[in-house]
Formats: C-alpha cells, structure tokens, sequence
C-alpha cells in the first residue's frame, strides 16, 4: 500500500509540474504574441511618419503656385501608396477587367459604354489588398446592356 501511495504522490507531483510547465509557456507565448503586435503597430506607425511630415510642409506653403501644391500632394500620394505596398497591400480594381463582386462595389451603371457588359467601366474609389484579403473593395462604375434601362411603367399595375 506504501509502494502505491509513492506511486501516487509521484505520478501527482510531475502532473502538477507538467501543468505548471504548460501555464508557464501559455503566459510566455501570450507576452510574446502581446510583444510582437507593439512591434509591428510601431513599425507601421513609423512608416505613416513621413507622410504626416510632408503633409505638414504642405500646410505651411499653402500660399505657394497651385501647380507646385499639386504636385506636392501627388508626391504624398505615392509616399502613401508605396507604404501601402511594403506592408504588402496593392491596389485592387482597374478599368477594363471584368467586375467581381467580392473586389469591387458597383456605385454606378453605365448603360451607354462600348464595353461588354459586366465590365469595370471607372474607378471612383481603389480598393487594397493582399491578394487574400481585402483592407477594403474597389468603388467602380460598371458596364450593362443598354437595353436594361428602367422604364418608369415598370412594376405599375396594369403597365
């Protein structure tokens, strides 16, 4: 019986230092886990740094030759785009290819373009993503048959 109880308190004692074992490595992958995501919003944030600095300069010649603001703001744009880009995000949704509902949102029909129906006809807003994931969807006007006009008469009783 002494024999079983050693047994016992020992098989007792590694399943607590087994569980204590599995608490210990739990707690250090969440502060882990909590240590890389601090990381990589600071490395995000750092490359967003830039573009608020030209930003900045912008305001401050507010009352220089509109041409130069211009080109000014387009610079920023592709400051932006390109931080887009490193963080693995290219842009989503262009004229010409045929419209997919998950990438694109239809803002507008247009009835009277030369293209095939279901086509991507204009680019009211890009859309990002990863080619995985959509940050969000492209906005875009779409092509569709000219003879799919709404008729007022339509859904009237009698009509």
């Amino acid at each position: 019986m002494a024999e079983v109880n050693e047994d016992v308190a020992e098989l007792t004692e590694r399943w607590q230092r087994a569980a204590a074992d599995v608490e210990n490595t739990r707690k250090w992958a969440e502060r882990q886990s909590a240590r890389q995501r601090q990381e990589e919003r600071l490395a995000v944030s750092a490359a967003w740094l830039p573009v608020l600095d030209n930003l900045d300069l912008a305001l401050q010649h507010g009352d220089a030759d509109p041409s130069t603001i211009l080109e000014g703001v387009a610079g920023v744009r592709d400051q932006a785009l390109s931080i887009l880009a490193r963080l693995g995000f290219e842009p989503v949704g262009e004229v010409g290819e045929p419209f997919d509902p998950v990438r694109h949102e239809a803002a507008e029909v247009v009835r009277d373009s030369d293209a095939p129906p279901g086509t991507v006809v204009r680019v009211l807003r890009p859309g990002f993503g990863d080619g995985e994931r959509l940050l969000r969807p492209a906005v875009v006007a779409v092509s569709a048959p000219a003879d799919l006009a709404v008729h007022p008469e339509a859904g009237r009783d009698g009509g």
